[in-house]
């Protein structure tokens, strides 16, 4: 099943842009409203989600086209770290140490739930349907799958790292895109509704949630203390130090991959080799040095607010990627895929409530392998802003393990698929 046209509506960035600007605006005026259709639509629809899903819509009913839409990729590279540099203005980092371990244990059950996840699927499935999981040399379905596991422990350069390592067939790669595309999206949105109900499902996990709470009471306590209308000469100074840094990020992220340039893309510190990496890894560090400034005082202007316009940009470029229709295109790999996540999203229930974990370490920590640095910042902020810096650290950390991980499971699914 494909798009209903080949040539899309608008082809033109600034009008798909001004599309999506609109479309936020809309979203974000109607969910303002307290009484009301809106108050009640929005009580069981997480504005967020909206946000994520009608881009995804456009794209589906070939009104727009991510494929030639440089939107994603702005998106990500410029306004995702000046977004992180306004929301790290304002850290801090003893409260984020004083979440305890938890958010590493929940991170962890996600990186032991995509490793085990990938054989128990393949054996699931070649229950019902052996063919789907077989092929013989670069053919292989467990070569194709080992690129999954490269990404949804780590993030591209895992990915690649994975397709370099094993060789699978370059023509049949696409389909493992197509999975990967599909399945982690739709767990996203699965995830950005479950924040709509977080304290219900808090509730049921019996979760302690005083850390965070003490660390969001924090930031805000000390966003009142500093609280003041913007000025133009605010606004002015945020832009600069947000896109400086991304700038400095920018330039820092070409020459430290260029030092790593050498390291064999099949080798398992290949994401050192990542502009992206270090493009995100330098904003963070940034934005962690101004929290120890008077910059840290531009909180009270409205920089986390600032950031989450660009955080929001960011979540409708990601599912203008999400074509709804092509669900149904590959379904054998599909649903590989989606046992896959659900054996993920089970250890994750299963651990959180065993550990009494909130459902923000479990999104998160979910988020961080599968999602990466793009979205597991989206899916911490939308929790509250000053929980943005989580997310990218325990991102960081996952393609630091991620062609460690995705190695283990390739093994492990190619023993699946041979027995």
């Amino acid at each position: 099943m494909n798009k209903i046209t080949n040539t899309p509506l608008f082809t033109n960035d600034a009008i798909v842009f001004g599309l999506i600007a609109i479309t936020l605006a809309f979203i974000f005026y109607t969910s303002g409203k307290k009484e009301g259709g809106w108050s009640k639509f929005y009580g069981i629809v997480p504005a967020l989600l909206l946000c994520y899903l009608i881009p995804a819509i456009f794209n589906s009913l070939n009104l727009i086209d991510s494929e030639s839409s440089e939107l994603y990729h702005i998106s990500s590279r410029y306004l995702l770290p000046a977004s992180l540099v306004l929301m790290t203005l304002s850290i801090n980092l003893k409260a984020i140490v004083n979440l305890g371990p938890k958010a590493l244990i929940m991170f962890f059950t996600g990186t032991v739930g995509i490793i085990i996840g990938g054989p128990l699927a393949i054996l699931l499935i070649a229950t019902v349907s052996p063919e789907t999981v077989g092929g013989t040399g670069p053919d292989a379905v467990w070569k194709g799958l080992s690129t999954l596991a490269g990404s949804w422990i780590g993030g591209g350069a895992n990915q690649a790292a994975m397709l370099e390592i094993y060789k699978y067939d370059q023509e049949k790669y696409g389909g493992m895109v197509l999975v990967d595309i599909v399945v982690a999206n739709v767990w996203m949105a699965i995830l950005l509704f479950g924040i709509g109900k977080s304290k219900r499902i808090d509730q049921w996990l019996k979760a302690d949630n005083t850390a965070i709470e003490e660390l969001k009471n924090k930031v805000s306590t000390f966003s009142d203390s500093v609280k003041r209308n913007p000025t133009l000469n605010d606004l002015m100074v945020m832009i600069g130090l947000s896109f400086g840094a991304v700038g400095v990020a920018h330039w820092g992220a070409s020459y430290a991959s260029s030092l790593f340039s050498n390291i064999p893309k099949d080798s398992a510190l290949a994401s050192f080799g990542s502009t992206f990496f270090w493009m995100i890894t330098i904003a963070t560090i940034i934005g962690i040095i101004l929290s120890f400034t008077k910059a840290k005082n531009y909180e009270g202007a409205g920089a986390s607010k600032l950031g989450s316009v660009f955080i929001y940009i960011l979540v409708a470029s990601i599912g203008m990627k999400m074509d709804l229709t092509t669900i149904f295109e590959n379904p054998g790999l599909i649903a590989i895929g989606f046992v896959w996540m659900a054996i993920h999203a089970v250890l994750l229930i299963v651990v959180a409530k065993l550990i009494k974990a909130p459902f923000f370490f479990l999104a998160v920590g979910s988020q961080a392998n599968v999602g990466g640095a793009a979205s597991a910042p989206v899916v911490a902020a939308e929790f509250h802003p000053s929980l943005a810096s989580v997310g990218v650290l325990l991102a960081v950390f996952g393609y630091v393990v991620g062609t460690y991980g995705a190695i283990l499971c390739t093994i492990l699914m190619e023993m699946a698929s041979s027995s």
